[in-house]
């Protein structure tokens, strides 16, 4: 290694919250004593659901305000039950929010509903009628559901367009409407694109509002964020002190503990999954080192040999002498953390050590595209789009996540689901290419002022000769088509894996929509990604 060493370094940001979450502690006998009540009120939600005497649209509603609410963990059985029981019946809503949420319910939920049912909305010139403008509910209702749509559905692209502008003058013109708040909420954040405890905490303050709210469920949704806060501050301040033990050696890579904890949190957020919860962290962690260690660190030479050790899982310093510390301490945690002896022991502890090998090949595809876009960067290479999609969708690591968010989850997720994650399937596909389109639209220019591999952004420029606003335009359209086939995955594949496993690759790419929504959220923590934890972990709930 010589002075003249060029190395692509960058000086992120630092971490916004420092030590803040390292020494957690909380009001044990609070939280003990609203753990019970949690226990009460859960008996009663759970009579409200299995009521005979109410109407299916009133279990509809109940059902969504549950789910909503985020306590939906809780009465998993009951939901289903209801959700059979409103696809198994025939149902002629006539009013629009109805209609809407019927289908909205029933697509998230892996059902095929149709879009026909919003034709009768339509006059008889094939436009949407004027009088639902006045139908606030419903229209919002509406809004919600088109994010459901899939390939040909027109009818609900035609909804999309008309609900989006007449929602927009709502904002604009009736300021005290009472669904004002969460009319302007869902135009910048829609529900089934959303991150599911942040949509939570966002549904418990626009339930405070409503006049006919249930009180019940809603001090049931409170309280239990509340002792859920709690468990998640605790695993946060334990995976915290470990990476700053961790990452002590390693200067150059982002201090995004808390940020990667929120990631995985996102996930796996139910009570239950605790454990999945530390594994995945740790594993997310190693890939954020990773992403650092060959985009923003090292050599293309270092890392052809640190990309070659990884894939042997060679446990001998001669095989690489000359590699420098901070390289060699890198691998080292490779293979005494995530690499994966800390994990195996756990999974087999479990006899579920056949989960390993699908993560470690997960990790070895990982590194060998991040090889790839290392060595393009240093010919200062720019591939046609299709070709960097094909690495940069592995590079997109929806499938490497994947798989750490199940490692550590119970049987219900078996080894065909690991399967199926592993054989690259189109909602894995979709998912990646999503993500790093996004990261690519809303990172691009940061990461251009310095070396780096060029972005989505720049292959489209360069293949057709064309501006960034109209490369943006089409990356965008990207995007829109990555989320029809994960739509049409979720609902039209009922010989794959469960939703429970479907739910984690949608988890994933929910967080993508959120923290990459106006900027790169990911490396400027500090601007709106910071208001995410605020919310989900700091933030007070009034009980």
């Amino acid at each position: 290694m010589t002075t003249e060493t060029v190395r692509p370094l960058h000086d992120f940001p630092p971490s916004y919250w420092g030590d803040r979450f390292v020494t957690y502690t909380c009001d044990s006998k609070k939280i003990e004593d609203y753990t019970k009540q949690v226990e009460v009120l859960k008996k009663e939600v759970r009579k409200m659901l299995i009521d005979d005497s109410i109407t299916l649209s009133q279990k509809m509603n109940l059902i969504n305000e549950v789910l909503r609410l985020g306590v939906g963990y809780y009465f998993e059985t009951e939901i289903k039950e209801g959700l059979q029981q409103l696809y198994s019946e025939v149902n002629d809503f006539d009013d629009l929010y109805t209609a809407s949420l019927h289908f909205r319910l029933l697509r998230q939920h892996g059902y095929n509903a149709s879009c026909d049912v919003f034709k009768k909305f339509k006059d008889d010139n094939g436009s949407f009628t004027s009088s639902l403008v006045t139908d606030i509910p419903g229209m919002l209702s509406l809004y919600e559901a088109t994010h459901l749509r899939t390939y040909g559905e027109d009818i609900l692209e035609e909804a999309l367009a008309f609900t989006t502008d007449h929602l927009k003058s709502i904002v604009a013109t009736q300021s005290s409407h009472p669904l004002k708040k969460q009319v302007e909420y869902a135009l910048k954040q829609p529900y089934h694109k959303g991150t599911p405890r942040l949509e939570a905490k966002n549904y418990i303050s626009f339930s405070e509002e409503h006049e006919e709210r249930n009180e019940t469920l809603l001090k049931l949704a409170k309280l239990d964020f509340i002792v859920m806060r709690s468990i998640y501050l605790k695993e946060l301040s334990d995976v915290t002190v470990w990476w700053r033990n961790l990452s002590s050696e390693l200067p150059y890579v982002r201090d995004r503990v808390t940020e990667i904890y929120f990631w995985l949190l996102g996930m796996n957020f139910e009570p239950r999954y605790s454990v999945a919860r530390i594994i995945s962290m740790k594993v997310g962690c190693f890939i954020s080192i990773l992403d650092d260690t060959y985009d923003a660190y090292g050599t293309v030479e270092e890392l052809q040999l640190l990309t070659d050790a990884i894939e042997r899982l060679i446990a001998c310093s001669t095989f690489f002498p000359h590699l420098l510390e901070h390289l060699k301490t890198t691998y080292y945690i490779f293979l005494n953390s995530f690499g994966f002896q800390e994990i195996e022991d756990e999974c087999t502890k479990e006899g579920r050590s056949y989960r390993i090998p699908y993560a470690k090949g997960a990790m070895k595809d990982l590194v060998k595209a991040y090889l790839t876009e290392a060595k393009w960067c240093n010919q200062s290479y720019v591939p046609t789009i299709e070709e960097y999609l094909r690495v940069a969708s592995v590079t997109g690591a929806t499938t490497i996540l994947t798989n750490a968010s199940i490692l550590g989850m119970g049987d219900n997720f078996t080894k065909e689901a690991f399967d199926w994650v592993s054989s690259e399937p189109l909602m894995i596909n979709a998912a990646n290419r999503l993500f790093r389109v996004t990261d690519d639209i809303r990172g691009h220019k940061y990461d251009q002022q310095r070396m780096h591999v060029a972005s989505a952004v720049e292959c489209y420029v360069e293949e057709y000769g064309v501006s960034e606003a109209e490369a943006y335009q089409e990356l965008t359209k990207m995007t829109e088509t990555a989320w029809k086939d994960l739509n049409q995955e979720l609902i039209l594949s009922p010989a794959g894996p469960p939703m429970h496993v479907l739910e984690r690759v949608l988890n994933c790419i929910r967080i993508v929509e959120v923290i990459y929504k106006n900027i790169h959220g990911y490396t400027h923590a500090e601007i709106e990604f910071k208001d995410h934890i605020h919310l989900l972990l700091i933030d007070p709930i009034n009980i």
